[in-house]
């Protein structure tokens, strides 16, 4: 045994990890493979992109690929690259000491989890220690691309310590022995292997043999380089089930090849879910950037406006310098073209989605609708390409998915605007006295409740030349009509006005602003508004948001002079206890409706007294 054979302790938090992948039980085990084969590809990937700029590599000759070999004899099962391979003083740093955030991370997990760990092992790059959920002991011999290096080979049996030591070998990479468990023996029957490569490994873009078959057993086919009118619809399924292992096939996918103003090629997917699954492999937002095929950024955040972030799959340039290093990616010219041609494909798949697949669009839109709203909101150029990708619900159809175009479509002769209203929820706001004044004219109602829907305002505030309207506002411009007005029965004289107001004021006090009469109101006693001056309701929506401590201003309380409780209200005895108690009751109802009450459970002794002297009691 050499110098350097010596046993050397792992890390504490490397020795927890062990701790937790041998002394468990795990339902998938077959995991530990993927974790290999895809180690085994990082290292034939780091060695093509340095042979790019240097060929004074160990056996430059030497074909890119992954052997797997089992041995029923000894029980060991070996996994072997050709890439670019480690010296002892790697093989210490690389699997005697992980990311110490990565083995914190996963530790925590494990406690929270209890079970299944193999699923979530690839979230934290500890994929190399995930053998030891099969094997007696691994041994890592490796022999680095450097032409001088010296071989080397590391040990370990899970426990306390590993040896490194000098080695003999003939050929450049690494090979993973890995001794079976007795009950592990599943991975030595070829059959097995095969089937777990392709269910995990199927797209790895090398070669991968088993035994001394040549016959691949990966397709190793870069798909969004083929034609796509070669390309099956299954095949689009698989390869992103593939790249991000969601159980679930995408809602949509886009193929992009092409050659002007740059050459490049993409793969595009919508998946099902806004929430990645717990045995995704995408652990972070972006796309997989390649140049010719080689991978440069596994996670490239700058091909997409970080609103179409959920987006996943691949893009591909042939333009693209391999040696580019990230910053100066982002600064090219180049990448604001990708940028832009993948970003217009995207939408233009989801316009084809919701105009092919309308069901599916609603699938989509309930998942990832806020994000199309933070777009409108955040989107420097051009946000109106998002509009007609927008969908709510409306006062006419309130239990589906309405778009402006089909809201346009439906507009009553002479009306001009689009009118919205905004809530809390969307049960609530169907409620609200907001919606009188535009019942009279049949008038549909877009039904804003998301908190997002305040920011998007803040930049939608038309559609074909069409403005967007609150018809909470104070100063809505209706048509003049008495609709619905000789419905309601006798209205309070003129001369009741200017007492009734002066009665609830003082009862009110300063809690608003002002109180006046309205004709706005048909089947609701009252409403509040904004006074002159105050920042309008969406403003208000996002101080609410921003700002914990944000005051609303005082609102003006609006009576209903033909509602039925405001006329016997003015009838009532001035000072009575029940004319106290009505008006309370009117004005919290008010501040019910806008979402603005402290303590609605506080209403109920009123609500009690209220209705003891509607008995007569």
């Amino acid at each position: 045994m050499t110098e350097t054979s010596h046993p050397i302790p792992f890390k504490a938090e490397t020795r927890q990890l062990l701790d937790i992948l041998i002394h468990s039980l795990y339902t998938e085990r077959e995991i530990f493979l993927r974790e290999l084969i895809s180690n085994a590809a990082d290292a034939l990937t780091r060695l093509d992109y340095e042979m790019l700029t240097n060929r004074d590599v160990f056996s430059p000759d030497a074909p890119l690929e992954i052997r797997i070999t089992a041995n029923t004899d000894e029980n060991t099962l070996t996994i072997t690259d050709t890439g670019i391979g480690m010296t002892s003083e790697e093989m210490i740093e690389n699997l005697g000491t992980i990311a110490h955030s990565g083995a914190r991370a996963f530790v925590e997990a494990a406690k929270q989890q209890g079970k299944g760990l193999s699923d979530i092992i690839g979230q934290f790059g500890v994929g190399f220690y995930s053998a030891f959920m099969v094997a007696e002991s691994i041994r890592v011999v490796s022999r680095s691309f450097r032409p001088d290096a010296q071989a080397a080979a590391w040990f370990s049996t899970g426990d306390d310590t590993f040896t490194v030591e000098e080695a003999q070998r003939d050929t450049r990479g690494s090979s993973v022995i890995v001794k079976l468990k007795p009950d592990a023996a599943e991975f030595l029957q070829e059959h097995r292997l095969s089937e777990i490569i392709r269910k995990h490994s199927d797209f790895v873009p090398f070669p991968i043999f088993i035994g001394e078959s040549e016959e691949q057993a990966n397709r190793q086919t870069a798909l969004w380089r083929q034609n796509p009118r070669q390309v099956e619809a299954t095949e689009y399924d698989d390869f992103y089930k593939q790249l991000t292992l969601d159980f679930e096939a995408p809602l949509a996918s886009a193929h992009m090849v092409v050659d002007a103003p740059v050459q490049m090629y993409a793969l595009l997917f919508a998946p099902a879910k806004a929430e990645r699954g717990l045995f995704s492999l995408r652990r972070e937002e972006g796309l997989k950037l390649y140049a010719r095929k080689v991978l440069i950024q596994d996670y490239c955040k700058d091909l997409l406006p970080q609103y179409f972030r959920f987006v996943q799959g691949v893009v591909d340039s042939e333009d693209l310098p391999l040696n580019v290093s990230r910053e100066t990616i982002q600064s090219t010219k180049l990448m604001v073209n990708l940028k832009k041609l993948v970003t217009g494909k995207v939408v233009e798949t989801l316009k084809k989605l919701a105009d092919d697949r309308p069901d599916d669009y609603a699938k989509f839109w309930k998942e990832f609708g806020r994000y199309l709203k933070e777009g409108i909101a955040t989107e420097p150029d051009e946000p109106q390409s998002l509009h007609p990708l927008l969908r709510f619900h409306t006062t006419t159809i309130p239990e589906k998915w309405s778009s402006l175009d089909e809201y346009v479509s439906r507009m009553k002769d002479g009306q001009t605007d689009i009118y919205y209203i905004m809530g809390d929820d969307e049960h609530s706001v169907l409620y609200s006295p907001h919606l009188d004044a535009v019942r009279r004219f049949d008038y549909e109602v877009l039904l804003l409740t998301d908190p997002l829907d305040a920011f998007m305002l803040a930049r939608l505030n038309k559609y074909q030349d069409k403005p967007l309207v609150n018809v909470a506002s104070a100063d809505l411009k209706l048509p003049e009509s008495d609709a619905k007005l000789e419905e309601q029965g006798p209205a309070l004289p003129v001369d009741d006005y200017v007492p009734l107001i002066e009665r609830v004021k003082q009862q009110l006090g300063d809690r608003v602003d002002s109180v006046r009469i309205t004709d706005r109101l048909t089947d609701s006693p009252a409403r509040l508004v904004d006074p002159a001056g105050a920042p309008n309701q969406e403003m208000q929506r996002v101080y609410r948001l921003l700002k914990e401590d944000f005051t609303p201003p005082k609102k003006v309380l609006e009576l209903n002079p033909r509602h039925s409780i405001i006329v016997k209200l003015s009838s009532l005895p001035a000072g009575s206890p029940l004319e106290a108690l009505v008006i309370e009751q009117v004005y919290e109802d008010t501040l019910l409706i806008e979402g603005l009450h402290p303590d609605p459970v506080g209403m109920i002794p009123r609500i009690q007294k209220l209705i003891e002297a509607a008995l007569g009691q």
